[in-house]
């Protein structure tokens, strides 16, 4: 069967150096799949698989993609260049496959179910959910995001039970994994759900939230920002990050299967966390399920 990518690609990849600046590494890994998805090879091994003979014929690969932080997508303010461990699995596929990789960028990952409707996106990179079936079918989980809460200076909240109680608003994206999951969870503690993350941070700098829903890492990078602040120590909840296809897409979703796969098996999930910088995840062992 053939390798995710070429030898080159990993190579150079698993070469990186950590002195190295980030906008050198993320100009290195632009050159390096450039050269791979115009490498004949590739190409030609991808039209003989029928399983992606439309994006073939199309020669792009549109993916969706929730740009709030590093696990995911962020944007360099001032070039515009997209960024994460989402971004770099994505255009490791578009090489996989050897078409374009057009990204379909969204405020948040649950937005990404928004394009369904007007079919905007042919790949989608969003936490696994069972309340998401009915939309769309899963890949294998390739990443491991834990969930917790980030207080403000001064918080007596120390873990989750401490934020269950009376008068204790916490913040959360609407219709997040994280929200669906404190709906049922949480018994006394009020939630106030908000439309993205960013929105969720402001309440609680104001003052007008206790705590804030979020995965680990968007956390940590928002604790940066708020002198005094602390993420917890324990999680509510861990999230499994998949490769989303709509609904009844077999074939696409037998492929994506098998390149998720060898992604976690080459080290190239791991790869991708340590390019993007992030903290607070962890790769998903080849062949393991993760809970929905």
């Amino acid at each position: 069967m053939p390798g995710l990518v070429n030898n080159a690609v990993v190579t150079t990849l698993g070469g990186w150096r950590t002195e190295r600046s980030r906008r050198g590494v993320a100009l290195a890994l632009g050159l390096i799949l450039a050269t791979a998805i115009a490498s004949g090879p590739a190409k030609a091994e991808s039209k003989a698989d029928p399983r992606v003979a439309d994006l073939v014929q199309a020669g792009k690969v549109r993916a969706g993609l929730g740009v709030v932080a590093g696990h995911w997508a962020i944007k360099d303010p001032a070039t515009g260049e997209l960024r994460g461990v989402a971004v770099d699995l994505a255009q490791a596929l578009a090489t996989r496959i050897g078409i374009k990789l057009v990204p379909v960028e969204y405020p948040s990952p649950p937005k990404i179910l928004d394009g369904l409707q007007s079919n905007a996106w042919d790949v989608g990179f969003l936490g696994l959910d069972a309340s998401r079936t009915e939309l769309v079918d899963f890949s294998p989980p390739y990443l491991q995001i834990d969930a917790t809460y980030l207080v403000p200076a001064g918080s007596t909240i120390r873990d989750f039970p401490d934020a269950d109680k009376p008068g204790i608003r916490i913040a959360v994206a609407r219709n997040s994994v994280e929200g669906v999951v404190l709906k049922r969870a949480v018994k006394q503690g009020e939630l106030r759900e908000v439309d993205t993350l960013p929105v969720g941070f402001d309440l609680l700098r104001a003052g007008n939230a206790d705590v804030l829903a979020a995965p680990r890492p968007t956390l940590i990078m928002f604790s940066a920002r708020l002198p005094g602040s602390r993420v917890l120590d324990d999680r509510f909840h861990s999230t499994f990050a998949a490769i989303a296809v709509p609904k009844g897409q077999a074939a696409h979703l037998a492929y994506i299967s098998e390149f998720v796969e060898e992604a976690k098996a080459s080290g190239l999930v791991q790869q991708a966390i340590e390019h993007a910088g992030v903290r607070g995840v962890q790769t998903v062992p080849p062949g393991k399920a993760g809970a929905q």
